[in-house]
């Protein structure tokens, strides 16, 4: 079964399973066991840090049986904290994972310029001026690699570096002019990738790293040389896709 679901991610360490904190896939693991009566073990799409958001992020999990899904969704929100809500739950084919079945994740990234006691949690401030024509021509450059060594975290487990970005570029918010969103999709991404390709791409706008610079700190494939990673609080997990056929209708 897939789970849908959002959070506000603040208050955890994360969404994956930690020894010294508390984290979004132990809280819906431990109400999905409660109402199942049985141990229940979720495997998230992806895995987002510490102080990270989601929209959308989608959870698999496996159970003997056909519940009531509309009734286990209603009741899950029911017990679980007010930061994560379920939107919906629904079966799939067997060898269906939410993680490895997935063709493409969506990210944002939040900037403001403007001091707001409304989104200080959902934004990263910034004091000084962004070329973000600049900055897009950056974004653009990112089309031509598919190796992001540079912007993964050092000592991490994955087998691989390889994504192909599908989307990447800033835009102005139509309703807050001091707001600009990043977006970024590709079929997978690193750990840290989307905070170290924004605080890389901000190192453009503030005209610290040209072009150029920002070109070969993707080919040098060295995390030392690209920017600092951006505030974790000011990205958001947006969307997560499928094929129409791991589904069960």
């Amino acid at each position: 079964f897939f789970v849908y679901l959002s959070y506000d991610g603040e208050q955890y360490h994360g969404w994956q399973l930690q020894p010294n904190g508390v984290t979004v896939q132990q809280r819906l693991q431990e109400c999905l066991s409660i109402l199942l009566h049985c141990p229940v073990f979720v495997t998230g799409a992806g895995r987002t840090d510490a102080g990270v958001h989601a929209r959308l992020m989608v959870a698999h999990f496996d159970f003997d049986g056909m519940p009531d899904l509309a009734m286990l969704a209603y009741k899950l929100n029911q017990i679980l904290p007010g930061d994560i809500a379920v939107h919906k739950i629904v079966e799939v084919k067997p060898d269906a994972n939410a993680r490895f079945s997935a063709v493409s994740r969506t990210y944002k990234y939040y900037v403001t310029t403007a001091k707001s006691p409304f989104n200080r949690q959902y934004a990263w401030r910034i004091y000084y001026p962004l070329d973000y024509d600049l900055m897009n021509m950056a974004a653009e450059i990112l089309f031509e690699y598919n190796d992001f060594t540079s912007f993964a975290r050092l000592h991490s487990d994955v087998k691989t570096n390889i994504c192909h970005i599908k989307q990447a570029h800033w835009q102005q918010s139509a309703t807050d002019l001091s707001l600009w969103v990043f977006t970024i999709q590709a079929d997978r991404f690193l750990r840290n990738m989307v905070r170290a390709i924004v605080g890389t791409i901000i190192e453009v706008g503030r005209g610290k790293m040209t072009l150029e610079d920002f070109r070969s700190v993707i080919e040098q494939q060295n995390r030392c040389k690209a920017g600092g990673s951006a505030p974790g609080y000011a990205l958001f997990l947006e969307d997560i896709e499928y094929k129409e056929d791991i589904f069960i209708k």
